[in-house]
């Protein structure tokens, strides 16, 4: 299905096809941000949203992974990073889960498709105000999947956020979906082929054990250690990488600490924005507003004229 854009069609190919010929790219985006999955370490990708539109960035698309599929999508919906942490502190854990009676997964993930479906203004991909792709893993047939357009927004995040054995599969046109960060954490790949430049925030790094172990910390490292380990070549890949190492100490459904990790987003993306590579990135992506925008009064111009 085919994009619907609330503009003028031939409008906006008409000033990509400008930008493209000046600058020479043959990329279908300029910026996108790639959003990696990591519980409720995920907050710390708000921090991060907040230095980004500080530089003033603006993604041509977005690609998240469990946690990152739920920050993405509200801020693909023109939700601000603040809004969107207020919308999760009004909330409890509880009410993000339903016990089950345990088959394979010990609670139903409603409570999660009910915030979704309260809060977003968009209820398909094509409302968004930004382009969304969000990563699940197809439980059945154990391969990567990503859904990008249609009326499965909801769905397709609540599968990219349903750890397995935590929560049951969300089923989509009778097809099991869970986490997608089992097989793919850090979208980088899912994006980096459409994109000039792919802006990365990794939420889920490795660390050591910790020195307390139970079976909650046993549980959330076994999940860490699986998603971890596919996340070396899209780290690779990311032309700006911003690593949140100091918010591994939270646990992975902690909802009593959204500030404090957001907060921690925020260092960590300043200190990667702050490097010369990123800064030179960022001179670039302005040149290229900056053109963009000129073409866009230009074509403005000879439309009124045309009239």
């Amino acid at each position: 299905m085919p994009r619907l854009f609330p503009k003028n069609i031939i409008f906006v190919d008409a000033v990509k096809l400008t930008v493209v010929a000046i600058f020479g790219r043959n990329f279908q985006y300029h910026l996108g941000y790639a959003l990696s999955g990591g519980g409720a370490k995920g907050f710390a990708h708000l921090g991060a949203f907040k230095v980004f539109e500080s530089y003033g960035l603006k993604p041509d698309i977005i690609a998240g992974t469990s946690a990152g599929a739920l920050a993405g999508v509200f801020y693909a919906d023109g939700f601000t990073p603040d809004e969107i942490g207020e919308l999760f502190k009004k909330s409890e854990l509880r009410k993000f889960i339903e016990f089950s009676i345990p088959k394979s997964g010990f609670f139903k993930s409603t409570g999660v498709a009910k915030f979704l479906k309260d809060n977003l203004r968009s209820s398909t991909f094509e409302e968004l105000k930004i382009p969304f792709k969000v990563v699940a893993t197809d439980w059945k047939n154990a391969k990567t999947v990503i859904f990008s357009e249609g009326r499965s927004l909801v769905d397709a995040v609540v599968a990219s956020c349903s750890v397995p054995l935590v929560f049951n599969p969300i089923y989509i046109d009778g097809i099991p979906y869970v986490d997608g960060g089992l097989m793919k954490n850090f979208p980088v790949s899912v994006i980096r082929e459409e994109c000039k430049y792919v802006m990365g925030v990794n939420v889920s790094l490795i660390t050591p054990l910790a020195e307390k172990n139970n079976l909650r910390n046993s549980a959330e490292r076994i999940f860490k250690l699986m998603s971890g380990s596919n996340t070396l070549i899209d780290r690779s890949l990311c032309d700006i990488l911003v690593e949140a190492t100091e918010a591994q100490r939270y646990f992975m459904f902690d909802l009593n600490n959204i500030d404090e990790i957001r907060e921690i987003g925020y260092e960590c993306a300043v200190a990667a924005l702050g490097e010369e590579k990123s800064l030179d990135i960022i001179r670039r992506c302005h040149r290229y507003y900056q053109l963009e925008e000129k073409v866009k009064q230009r074509i403005n111009k000879l439309k009124r004229v045309a009239l």
